[in-house]
């Protein structure tokens, strides 16, 4: 008992400093985080990927600690984009939140990016409805000069995800981290209580979310 208690004081402090970045800085934040993955040597993939996505997810920092229990928690943002148009709407406000369980010891911090291939997986991210870990909803993104080429047959997965983890984290563990509905930042950054359906109806217009857009553009080329 004793140990679970340290784990979930530790996970709460990680997560009130998580939460205190600003809408702006979430946004700022994401834009840096998909150029550090764009520019992995093994991540050439992800410009076909982007060409055909339904939208994208990024998660500038989501912190993993683990002591036997852990926990996962980090804010990030979704934009949904209209294929046909290139017309980029949002950004709605998203979180990764969960406990995990099995042998497992260390803190992590990982950034993330999920790109959405389909209606499917862009509605699931939407409706809360994608779970981490022991869920077929997301896979690992190709990766390499051959899977670069691979990515010009049909593509299975709703959501793939790329990622760099800092720290270290040991063992092995059953994940039940799930993507949800940010609704406080969504407030703070819109001034209105609005539901994910409309946000994901709005077009990007502010500078903060229009240089985002840029930088997924510019890898996108």
């Amino acid at each position: 008992m004793k140990v679970i208690g340290l784990t979930l004081a530790v996970v709460l402090a990680l997560t009130t400093g998580v939460s205190a970045k600003s809408p702006h800085s979430l946004i700022h934040d994401a834009a840096l985080v998909l150029r550090e993955v764009a520019e992995q040597p093994d991540n050439a993939p992800l410009k076909h990927l982007l060409n055909n996505a339904y939208g994208v997810a990024i998660f500038p920092e989501v912190l993993r600690v683990g002591l036997g229990l852990g926990g996962r928690y980090g804010e990030g943002l979704l934009l949904r984009r209209d294929p046909a148009t290139n017309s980029w709407y949002g950004p709605y406000f998203i979180d990764i939140k969960g406990l995990s369980y099995g042998f497992q010891v260390g803190i992590q911090s990982t950034s993330l990016v999920l790109v959405i291939t389909n209606e499917r997986g862009l509605n699931n991210l939407r409706d809360g409805t994608v779970t981490l870990g022991g869920s077929l909803s997301v896979a690992a993104g190709p990766v390499g000069r051959s899977a670069e080429a691979a990515t010009d047959i049909e593509l299975e997965a709703s959501i793939y995800s790329y990622s760099i983890s800092r720290g270290v984290f040991a063992g092995l563990s059953l994940e039940g981290a799930v993507i949800s509905n940010n609704a406080g930042t969504n407030r703070v950054y819109w001034q209105t209580e609005l539901t994910p359906e409309e946000i994901l109806e709005r077009e990007v217009d502010t500078l903060e979310a229009v240089s985002l857009v840029e930088e997924i553009m510019s890898v996108m080329q």
